[in-house]
Formats: structure tokens, C-alpha cells, sequence
């Protein structure tokens, strides 16, 4: 990919960075529906997460309030885990980041029935942050491929900006590709519900292959991108 892998910069046509962004927001939508229903927490969304552990404790429920905090916990280490990777790899974190997740969700579908639930919530939160800290914008605006609030704005305000006459180019491919995000998160998370009531023991097949084909997406840019420079540098 080009010089950091948390950008999904603007690029000329055929880049893939409409397959990243759908498969990146779905496997995030599946993935919060599956913990939502398996451990009763978020694994993206830790604005819920933080509502329901003081709702809970507030009530003076401290054991429900109790299993909202190791999401949270696992979800800061993520981001100093992806802050670090970063600094170390460079181009090469986004890549390194989804083995790390694929790698977690594995271990979990695997294990799904011999670890308690926590371990389950703390893996998954924690790679969520991973995701939400390396791929952070698209075409140079910020994104958030685990949660729609901002997007949903960037969606709505580019939308207004076209009806009221602003003359800003690319407003309306903008205003499309944020909705399109929102979309494909919720598709996500309407299939990861419907799995996970019914296949719970195979539920994370599906984000794991999501997030295979990011990676094969990934290795296959990295690739043109290597030769177009090799071509260039032999000029």
C-alpha cells in the first residue's frame, strides 16, 4: 500500500479501496452482533459500553456493571498495541494488524467453549481497537470502519452541502462512500445476528474470511505498487 497503511488515500481507478472498506465495516457490524448476544457487550462501541457499566452501577448492580469493564480495558490496550505497531512497521502495520485479528478471532472460535467469556471479550475488543486505530480515513477524510456515528455525519453533511449548491468537487462520491460504510456495518451486524442465533460454534468463520480477503486485497496492492515502482525506477 502507499507510504501508511491507516490511509485509504485517493487513487487512480482500480485501486481496491471500496473492497477494504466493505469488507473491513462488515466484519466490525458481525463482529459487535456476535458479542453483543455471546458476552452482552459491545466489542466496537465503547461509548455503550462506558453508558451501561455507570446505568448498572448507579443501580448499584456492580456485577452486571462489572462485565462492561474488561471491553473497555482490552479496547485501550489495542490502541497502544496498534500505536506501537505503527512505529515499528510502518507501511507494513495494517497488514500485520489484520494477522493479529484473523489470529484472535481463530483462537476464539476454536476455544469458544473452554475459556471463560471474558477472554472471549477482552481478544476481541482489543483487536477491534487495533482496527479502529491503523485504518483511519479513506480518500484522505477521517473514517471509523467499527462504528457509524461519524460517519453517518460525514454522510448526512456532504449530502446537504450537494442539495444546497455547494460547488465542492467529489461531495457527492463522498457522501456515497460514507454511506455505503454505514450500510455494510449494518449488513454486518444483521448477519452476524442471524448466524449467532443459529450456528453459534461456527459464528466467526465468517468475519475471519472478511478479513482474509482484506489482507489478500492488501497483498495484492502492495504487489502493483511494488512493480509500478520498479518500472519506474528502470526509466
Amino acid at each position: 500500500m502507499s507510504s501508511t497503511v491507516s490511509s485509504l488515500r485517493a487513487a487512480p481507478p482500480g485501486r481496491p479501496e471500496e473492497g477494504l472498506l466493505v469488507a473491513l465495516s462488515f466484519a466490525a457490524g458481525y463482529v459487535d452482533s456476535y458479542t453483543w448476544i455471546i458476552h452482552g457487550v459491545l466489542a466496537n462501541v465503547q461509548t455503550a459500553n462506558l453508558v451501561f457499566l455507570w446505568v448498572n452501577a448507579t443501580a448499584g448492580q456492580w456485577q452486571q456493571a462489572f462485565q462492561f469493564v474488561p471491553p473497555l480495558f482490552a479496547f485501550m490496550i489495542g490502541v497502544v498495541i496498534a500505536s506501537r505497531l505503527q512505529r515499528a512497521a510502518g507501511a507494513r502495520a495494517g497488514q500485520l494488524s489484520l494477522l493479529v485479528e484473523v489470529a484472535m478471532l481463530i483462537l476464539i472460535s476454536v476455544l469458544h467453549n473452554r475459556v471463560p467469556e471474558v477472554v472471549g471479550t477482552l481478544g476481541i475488543s482489543m483487536v477491534a481497537a487495533m482496527q479502529a486505530s491503523i485504518f483511519t480515513k479513506v480518500e484522505g477524510s477521517v473514517y471509523s470502519s467499527v462504528m457509524i456515528t461519524g460517519n453517518l455525519r460525514q454522510a448526512i453533511d456532504g449530502a446537504f452541502a450537494l442539495v444546497a449548491g455547494d460547488p465542492q468537487h467529489g461531495l457527492l462520491r463522498k457522501s456515497c462512500i460514507y454511506m455505503g460504510v454505514c450500510t455494510m456495518f449494518g449488513t454486518g451486524a444483521a448477519a452476524g445476528a442471524f448466524v449467532t442465533e443459529r450456528v453459534p460454534t461456527l459464528t466467526l468463520i465468517v468475519p475471519i474470511a472478511a478479513l482474509l480477503l482484506v489482507l489478500l486485497i492488501c497483498a495484492r496492492w502492495r504487489s502493483v505498487e511494488n512493480s509500478v515502482g520498479l518500472i519506474r525506477r528502470r526509466r
